[in-house]
């Protein structure tokens, strides 16, 4: 079955006579074509008059209708972007789309209601579907490290030159799309068609909105001026994988996509599956540490060929800060896995393990 995501692709369909799953379209305007439809065909959150779902179920269709009074589409059939998210944001964060999200989620959470329940589960799936469709094919390099890590330190700088580094070894960079590591990594990914120059005034720039903490609209807004100055490339650079379950986490407008999940669970566990060319690992605190273990389970037990890299930058942090490093080798001894862990000290290191397979 041929997937429509817009009116121009259901006229086609409709010349070429094929089997549709359409999504999200509103299809009120073809309503007479609708009811000559033959065939079975899957409708998802489109708009249609009634004689047209019951012309379609007649005929043994299935119609899923669009739920109405969200503040988002549930069959979305593309992932975000940054204008998207934060459209509103020179009035106010608190009305953009992202903001008005999380508001709807955290009301949602409390009411516990199925309807809601099932809406969530469905823009999640549909972002799944979404993701993998932009990611097929392409390496990808994911970068994981701490959402405090500041604007205008050194360790922002290094965590840019690694998405820089990647993205300009033809690689996806995928980060878990918020703020402090994630947020430079997706900025030097966006930049890998600039020069050091261009990449020193970038982070100058935002540099002068230090933390998203105190000031989100601030904050955003200093990421959208770099991207009105560089552009970025039009093919995909760079993916940030956030969720609405951390509300105090903004998504970051570097990402040339976002696949924003009200699952944490799913946004985690796909993230690092989907990180085919390797993970590098900056310093972190506990979220960094929970998905250097989760990759290091999914490593641990994968079938012979099927464990991915895994790097970690910054052998004092990692071996006595906070001394994962330890166990995980201890885990990957007289297995694949062990073939597949490096620690390092820096971040050029890093991206070389990452670009060369190990």
């Amino acid at each position: 079955m041929r997937e429509i995501e817009s009116l121009a692709e259901f006229d086609a369909a409709l010349r070429d006579g094929v089997s549709m799953v359409v999504q999200s379209v509103d299809l009120r305007d073809r309503t007479r074509a609708l009811i000559e439809l033959e065939g079975r065909h899957t409708l998802l959150g489109c708009v249609l008059e009634p004689e047209a779902v019951v012309a379609l179920l007649s005929k043994g269709s299935i119609v899923l209708p669009a739920i109405e009074g969200l503040p988002f589409l549930p069959f979305r059939p593309s992932l975000y972007q940054a204008e998207e998210l934060y459209a509103g944001l020179d009035r106010s964060y608190k009305e953009t789309a992202d903001c008005r999200a999380y508001d709807w989620y955290v009301a949602s959470s409390k009411s516990r209601e199925l309807l809601a329940g099932m809406a969530m589960a469905i823009h999640d799936q549909s972002i799944t579907d979404a993701l993998d469709e932009a990611l097929v094919g392409r390496r990808v390099g994911a970068v994981m490290g701490g959402h405090k890590l500041a604007r205008g330190t050194d360790g922002f700088r290094e965590a840019s030159l690694l998405g820089r580094m990647l993205a300009r070894e033809g690689l996806v960079v995928a980060t878990g799309g918020g703020p402090g590591a994630m947020e430079a990594a997706n900025l030097g990914a966006h930049m890998a068609p600039y020069d050091d120059a261009a990449l020193d005034r970038a982070l100058a720039i935002v540099a002068e909105v230090p933390s998203f903490q105190g000031d989100i609209g601030a904050w955003a807004a200093a990421g959208m001026r770099v991207r009105e100055l560089f552009s970025g490339e039009g093919a995909i650079a760079s993916v940030g994988i956030p969720t609405w379950f951390y509300g105090h986490e903004p998504p970051n407008v570097f990402g040339a996509r976002i696949a924003k999940y009200f699952s944490n669970a799913i946004r985690e566990d796909g993230l690092l599956q989907r990180a085919n060319a390797g993970i590098v690992f900056l310093r972190g605190a506990a979220g960094t540490v929970q998905e250097l273990f989760q990759d290091a389970t999914q490593n641990y037990y994968a079938p012979e060929g099927g464990a991915a890299l895994a790097v970690l930058v910054d052998k004092e942090y990692w071996t006595q800060t906070l001394p994962a490093w330890p166990l995980i080798e201890a885990l990957g001894r007289n297995r694949e896995m062990g073939r597949k862990l490096f620690l390092v000290d820096t971040v050029a290191e890093a991206a070389a393990i990452i670009a060369r397979g190990g």
